[in-house]
């Protein structure tokens, strides 16, 4: 384990979905039966454009907020992804930073162990998701910023096209569980093939 006695303090910073948990819009496509809804950041890198896209296929299908919550309320997170984070958290600093929703993470969270989490709000109306607004833009990358500018060191771990603004400007970034392609299109980034990799990987960094 590195020394971080000396130097400056430390933040480790994970994706959410494809991370820790399961995508939650794949799930929702398998329970509805609406393939539509299986398109995801590893497809669509602009994330308007995918809620956009996302947004019309609930509302031509007639999905409420409440079908999605009774998916995700039956799904668990990725195997060992608690026992990763509860490592994480014994030696430094963890904060999720994710393109997920506050109304669709409360049964992650619960999981998880409470995490610190990062994330957006969707606007709703009648049981209905109506519009995504983002907070701010490329939020992962300015979270990221902040932390580095109150003098912290920044690790980052994700997994798909919406973190590479985050991995690209942390002190160190790396894919873990990324598509097939994208760790060859940045090799500089690295992959981390399992939870016990990514925990052998961030201890070498610090």
């Amino acid at each position: 384990m590195s020394d971080m006695s000396i130097g400056k303090q430390r933040i480790i910073t994970l994706d959410m979905e494809g991370v820790v948990t399961p995508e939650i819009w794949i799930a929702v496509a398998d329970s509805t039966g609406v393939d539509a809804l299986r398109r995801t950041t590893r497809d669509e890198p602009d994330y308007q454009v995918l809620m956009d896209y996302r947004i019309g296929i609930l509302r031509e299908n007639n999905i409420s907020m409440t079908m999605i919550q009774s998916v995700i309320a039956g799904l668990d997170v990725l195997d060992g992804a608690r026992e990763f984070l509860d490592k994480l958290r014994s030696r430094h600093q963890v904060v999720l930073l994710s393109d997920t929703f506050e109304q669709f993470a409360e049964c992650f969270m619960a999981q998880l162990g409470r995490p610190h989490l990062l994330c957006h709000r969707l606007d709703l109306e009648d049981d209905r998701i109506i519009a995504f607004s983002p907070r701010i833009a490329d939020p992962k990358k300015r979270a990221v910023e902040t932390y580095q500018a109150l003098n912290f060191h920044v690790t980052a771990m994700g997994d798909s096209h919406n973190d590479l603004s985050m991995l690209e400007a942390a002190d160190a970034g790396r894919f873990i569980h990324p598509p097939e392609g994208l760790s060859e299109q940045y090799p500089h980034l690295g992959v981390a093939k399992s939870y016990d990799d990514a925990l052998a990987w961030i201890e070498s960094v610090g």
